[in-house]
C-alpha cells in the first residue's frame, strides 16, 4: 500500500483518538474501516461536501477511490487480517457507472425498503465477514434509506511468545480489590519496550509481536495523563512520526510509566524483560455523525442539497454513519473486528564462573492503558483503543467475548 495512504489513514486515527473518545472511558475504534468508505464517498461528492471529505481524508478526492481500492486490496494480503466491502442500494436509485466501476470488489445487493428485512440481510453479511465477532451492520434504518456502503475488518493475531495467565488480586490503584486475569511473560528482548515523550509527558510503549504480519503495542502514560494524550504520543512513536528510546538504551531507574530498569551481575549473558499486564475485552459503538466534521460529513448530512452527483443522479445526503468495533487481548493472541457503514462501525545447576553485566527491565500495566494494532511492514494502524475495565478472573470461565451493548434501534 502507498505510504501516502498509510499516512492519511494514521492521520485520521490520530485525529479520532484526540477528538472522539470520551475522556478516559474504555473504547476501541478502527479508522482503517472508516477511511475507505469516506474515500469512496469523496469520489462521488460535489461542492462543499467534497472539500470536507478531502480534508478528512488527507488526499485529493480525485485520487480517493483508487487509494481505497489499493488499501483494501493490501489489507486483504495482510496475514491475520480480512477485509471486505459491500454496497446495497434501492432498485430505484440509479448508480453512476463511472463511480460504481471504481468500487472495490465485494458484495452487491438491493435494498427492499423494508427495514427489518434489509437489516437481516446486512447483519448476516457482517456476521459472515467477521466470523461472528460482530453480528450486525450498524445502520439506523429509516424507511427512506436509499443506499448503504459498508466495510468489515477482522484481525486475528497469535503471540510469538504467549503469556502465562493466572488470577491476581489487585491491592492498589484504580483496579484495587478486583481479581483480574493477569498475563505474564519474560523475554530476552528489552527493546520490546520503549519510552516516548509527548506534550503531556512520557509514555511507555510495549510491543507484543504476533506470528502473522501484525503486532499490538500497549501504551502506558503517567496516572493523570488523559487517554487521548497517551494515544496521541503512542501513535506518533509507533508510526515513526516521533522518536522513542529502546529499553537497552534507557537509564537505570524508572525511565517511563510502569517501567523499571537496572543493570545487574548475572552468570548468564542474557538481558531480560518481564511483562505484567491484564486480559481485556472491549466492544464499542460509534456514531460518526456525532463528530461529523472529523470525518468530513458535516455538510454531507444536510438533506436540503444533493451532495453526491457522482454517485447517483438522485439527490443523496448522509443519513447515518456508524461503526461497531471489538477487541480481545488474551494469553495466546489478539482479536479485533470492525464493521462500518454509511447510509444515504517463561534448572538449576552450578552457575558458571564468568559474570556478565546484563539489563533487567520490568513493565507493569496495572491501571488504564491504550493499545494499537499495527501492520509491521507499513506501520498502518489497524485498530486503537483504551482499556479501563479489564476482565476479572471469574469472567474467564463464562465470558464468550467482548461485552456488547444492545444494538442500536433500527
Amino acid at each position: 500500500m502507498e505510504n501516502e495512504t498509510v499516512r492519511a489513514v494514521n492521520r485520521l486515527t490520530t485525529r479520532w483518538a484526540v477528538q472522539a473518545p470520551a475522556p478516559d472511558s474504555g473504547t476501541v475504534f478502527a479508522a482503517s474501516g472508516v477511511w475507505p468508505l469516506l474515500a469512496l464517498l469523496a469520489d462521488g461528492a460535489g461542492g462543499p461536501a467534497r472539500a470536507e471529505l478531502e480534508e478528512a481524508l488527507g488526499i485529493p478526492a480525485e485520487a480517493a477511490a483508487e487509494a481505497a481500492r489499493e488499501l483494501l486490496a493490501a489489507l486483504a494480503d495482510v496475514r491475520g487480517l480480512q477485509a471486505a466491502t459491500g454496497l446495497w442500494a434501492r432498485a430505484e436509485v440509479p448508480l453512476e457507472e463511472v463511480w460504481s466501476a471504481k468500487l472495490p470488489a465485494g458484495a452487491r445487493g438491493a435494498l427492499s425498503g423494508e427495514p427489518l428485512a434489509d437489516a437481516k440481510v446486512l447483519d448476516a453479511w457482517a456476521a459472515e465477514r467477521t466470523g461472528g465477532l460482530i453480528e450486525h451492520v450498524p445502520v439506523s434504518w429509516p424507511e427512506d434509506t436509499r443506499l448503504v456502503l459498508a466495510s468489515a475488518l477482522v484481525l486475528r493475531v497469535r503471540w510469538s511468545e504467549p503469556f502465562q495467565e493466572a488470577p491476581v488480586a489487585m491491592t492498589e490503584g484504580p483496579w484495587a480489590r478486583r481479581i483480574l486475569r493477569r498475563l505474564s511473560r519474560t523475554t530476552r528482548s528489552p527493546d520490546e519496550v520503549r519510552v516516548a515523550h509527548g506534550p503531556a509527558g512520557a509514555v511507555t510503549v510495549l510491543e507484543v509481536a504476533g506470528t502473522e504480519d501484525v503486532d499490538v503495542h500497549l501504551l502506558l502514560g503517567e496516572p493523570q495523563t488523559p487517554s487521548r494524550s497517551v494515544l496521541e504520543t503512542g501513535l506518533a512513536a509507533v508510526t515513526g512520526a516521533a522518536p522513542s528510546q529502546p529499553g537497552s538504551e534507557l537509564p537505570d531507574g524508572t525511565p517511563g510509566p510502569g517501567l523499571t530498569t537496572r543493570t545487574v551481575d548475572s552468570p548468564f549473558p542474557v538481558d531480560l524483560l518481564q511483562v505484567r499486564t491484564v486480559a481485556f475485552s472491549l466492544f464499542s459503538e460509534h456514531d460518526l455523525l456525532d463528530h461529523a466534521p472529523l470525518f468530513g460529513l458535516d455538510t454531507a448530512r444536510d438533506e436540503d442539497f444533493a451532495h453526491f452527483p457522482g454517485i447517483s443522479s438522485e439527490p443523496l445526503a448522509v443519513g447515518s454513519g456508524r461503526q461497531s468495533a471489538m477487541a480481545r487481548f488474551h494469553a495466546t493472541g489478539f482479536e479485533a473486528a470492525a464493521v462500518t457503514a454509511v447510509a444515504a462501525r517463561p534448572g538449576a545447576g552450578a552457575p558458571p564462573r564468568v559474570r556478565h553485566r546484563v539489563r533487567r527491565a520490568e513493565v507493569r500495566f496495572d491501571r488504564p492503558f491504550g493499545f494499537l494494532a499495527v501492520h509491521r511492514d507499513t506501520r498502518l494502524v489497524l485498530a486503537a483503543g483504551w482499556v479501563t475495565d479489564p476482565e476479572t478472573a471469574v469472567e474467564a470461565g463464562r465470558s464468550t467475548g467482548a461485552r456488547r451493548p444492545t444494538p442500536p434501534s433500527r
